[in-house]
């Protein structure tokens, strides 16, 4: 049973020499006077008892005393008390008040209750009013996650010789091709927002042999899908001197272990918050050519693939696969054919070394079945390069900034690109990945 603290004071001189303790340290403190700074998550009064449920960066704690005059949900206080064991509390302790201060005082309500959001608020009511809702447990959680992935994702690449670079993303043409180019005049000329950093990796090459970038890109792209965004963050490879998409499926491979290692070092409190679990990533992530894909995935479960790539219950499908017979939550699908690949892809080679003109070594990493990368060895030849401008009916003028560097001996290479949002939402089974992103940017979406 909880006792009755004392009637709080504003805290004392003495009081605000204590150093700052997180709600994530409270069994350390147990029976110790703390001082705890945070935002009043909920509130309640129970015959002249009042119950502060304050949140930080850590989690929350439920703080309580008596005589409090609590301010609206919100507002940013501190709290200096005592800390006691309590089962029924969050994390197991709660504060008994001794003295109370209001930082910043929340001037309204907010226009949702935060701690009651996911089971009464409307999800596109959460993206209105994301200024507010991304304070929420579950918001933050998946942004931490988000926030490990990207550290991982540098430790690992940096470990592995690759060097940071920063690429242009208002340009003159893009790295793809196609019409999901976001246009934008630029002092009188026609420019773009980058749809990918592709080109200039690949420039980067030839400076630095392995390089790695993460940065937001944009892709106008009018369906509005629970997988797709107009605005995402990227995390993009590049990496010379392979000898095929081998090598780089296997750095994949190795960075995608140390990413789950990190995740499960930093984040087992968010991962159980969400109930999600990470997964475990085989030694060697199985592969299988497309047109054996798209044929398994047709005589095991009846689903007939059309167009030239596999559409999404193929891929989940085809994952639902491996998962079954192997155990893997991932599996890289290869040996796209150049109709579903980019103008730089590499193709296959015939026996003789002459490039085949159906399939590339360009590949497609499935997780949980969605795709979450899209990788492969690019062309480094000038001649085959300029043959591929053509035959994609591109115009080669317009190419001549990134196609003259592969007159000066680049090396063969390769690299990848990670989807951040797909990858936080697989990993912790957010439905839409509009909500893996702090502030996302859709189809019909531009604020806050």
């Amino acid at each position: 049973m909880t006792t009755e603290p004392q009637s709080p004071q504003v805290p004392s001189v003495s009081a605000l020499t204590l150093p700052r303790t997180l709600t994530r340290q409270l069994n350390q403190h147990d029976g110790q006077r703390v001082r705890l700074l945070g935002f009043v998550h909920a509130r309640r009064d129970l015959g002249g008892v009042q119950f502060l449920v304050l949140r930080d960066v850590s989690g929350i704690t439920q703080c309580v005393g008596s005589g409090l005059h609590l301010p609206l949900p919100e507002s940013s206080v501190e709290v200096v008390g005592r800390v006691k064991a309590h089962p029924k509390a969050p994390g197991g302790y709660e504060v008994q008040v001794e003295e109370f201060r209001v930082i910043s005082a929340a001037v309204e309500a907010p226009p949702l209750e935060i701690p009651k959001m996911e089971w009464n608020v409307n999800p596109e009511t959460m993206l209105d009013y994301r200024y507010v809702s991304v304070r929420g447990l579950r918001e933050r959680a998946a942004l931490k996650v988000q926030g490990e992935i990207v550290y991982a994702f540098h430790t690992y690449l940096r470990e592995q010789g690759f060097t940071e670079i920063s690429t242009p993303k208002i340009v003159s043409a893009g790295a793809e091709g196609g019409a999901n180019l976001f246009k934008l005049d630029y002092f009188g000329e026609q420019a773009y927002l980058a749809q990918s950093p592709q080109l200039y990796k690949q420039i980067m090459v030839g400076v630095f042999e392995r390089v790695y970038e993460v940065a937001p890109v944009y892709r106008a792209e009018e369906h509005a899908t629970s997988r797709h965004l107009n605005e995402y963050l990227s995390l993009d490879v590049e990496m010379g001197f392979i000898h095929d998409e081998e090598d780089v499926m296997t750095l994949q491979n190795g960075l995608l272990t140390a990413i789950m290692q990190r995740l499960k070092d930093t984040c087992a409190a968010e991962f159980e918050l969400l109930g999600a679990t990470l997964p475990d990533v085989p030694a060697h992530i199985p592969r299988i050519p497309l047109l054996e894909a798209r044929q398994l995935v047709t005589e095991k479960f009846g689903h007939v693939v059309g167009g030239k790539d596999l559409d999404p219950e193929a891929e989940r499908l085809l994952s639902q696969h491996f998962a079954e017979t192997q155990g893997s939550d991932f599996v890289f699908v290869t040996k796209y054919p150049r109709a579903a690949r980019p103008f730089y892809a590499h193709p296959e080679l015939e026996t003789d070394g002459t490039p085949r003109t159906d399939l590339t070594r360009g590949y497609d990493l499935l997780f949980r079945g969605i795709e979450i990368t899209s990788g492969g060895q690019r062309i480094h030849d000038y001649a085959m390069l300029m043959d591929s401008i053509r035959a994609y009916k591109m115009n080669p003028e317009a190419m001549t900034g990134y196609s003259e560097v592969f007159k000066h001996g680049m090396p063969p290479h390769g690299g990848f690109a990670i989807g951040a949002e797909r990858l936080t939402a697989k990993l912790l089974g957010i439905a839409n990945v509009r909500y893996a992103r702090a502030f996302p940017r859709d189809r019909h979406r531009l604020t806050p």
